[in-house]
């Protein structure tokens, strides 16, 4: 049985046209960024972000932990308490619009270009975005944004970003991966598809920087972070891990796996 998946696949992710790219950021993904921003010298607590893409707010509640204020919306309603409007952000809005300092998000890979140009519209300080970092590449996109709009910071992660279609998953704890003869096996969720932040500032001139992201999921991941692992993805009783498990692993609240 065979979980080998193609690297350059994984980097070609393919959405259907009319796809809402529900792919959840994990929370420590955004506090990385917030801590850029602030030693860019932003006073966040100061400060005010738009999340229009707010999904089930992974997102949204980071940066509400660093920001003044922060406006959640989203063109889907997923159900989270903490969304403040159903709205497509890409419409007129007219004089309905927040008016906030930054735009953060992550947006679906196809509008990309377009959530960015939105957001330096309504934007006062700037946009951050979090996207696959192959949306750096293109033509077609060097010429209708990077061009005339380009970014003030690059920044990608030096570890992998895990992020699944549908749900947040905890790189910590292993689901089941079941094979297609029925087999299967128990894995750390991973990702072979780069991630980074690209931001722009409107008061900074100059040639974009780029800046790696060093390794800090485990300092700025948080209890609570994380949902309880859908009974769908919950190895059974009988499978043993197929990486051994450290103590980290059977803290409480953790699954304990038993072969």
């Amino acid at each position: 049985m065979s979980f080998t998946t193609s690297t350059a696949v994984m980097q070609r992710r393919i959405e259907a046209p009319d796809s809402l790219d529900d792919f959840p950021t994990p929370p420590w993904a955004t506090r990385a960024l917030c801590e850029v921003l602030a030693g860019e010298g932003y006073d966040l607590a100061q400060l005010s972000a738009w999340e229009p893409c707010c999904n089930r707010g992974h997102m949204a509640r980071p940066l509400a932990e660093t920001f003044g204020s922060v406006f959640a919306s989203d063109v889907m309603d997923y159900g989270w308490p903490g969304q403040q409007a159903v709205a497509d952000f890409l419409i007129d809005w007219a004089q309905e619009a927040p008016e906030v300092d930054f735009v953060i998000t992550n947006p679906p890979f196809r509008l990309a270009a377009e959530v960015i140009a939105r957001g330096l519209e309504r934007a006062r300080r700037g946009v951050a975005v979090f996207v696959r970092t192959a949306f750096v590449e293109g033509v077609s996109r060097y010429e209708t944004l990077f061009r005339e709009q380009p970014e003030a910071l690059v920044l990608p992660f030096v570890e992998r970003v895990v992020l699944w279609r549908g749900i947040l998953l905890d790189p910590e704890v292993p689901v089941w991966r079941e094979g297609p003869d029925g087999t299967g096996r128990a894995e750390r969720p991973t990702s072979a598809t780069s991630y980074c932040w690209l931001v722009w500032l409107k008061d900074r001139d100059g040639p974009t920087v780029l800046r790696r992201i060093p390794p800090c999921r485990p300092r700025l991941t948080r209890p609570g972070d994380y949902p309880v692992l859908p009974a769908h993805l919950a190895p059974p009783q009988s499978a043993a891990p197929s990486l051994p498990l450290t103590l980290e692993d059977q803290r409480p609240g953790r699954p304990a796996w038993t072969s």
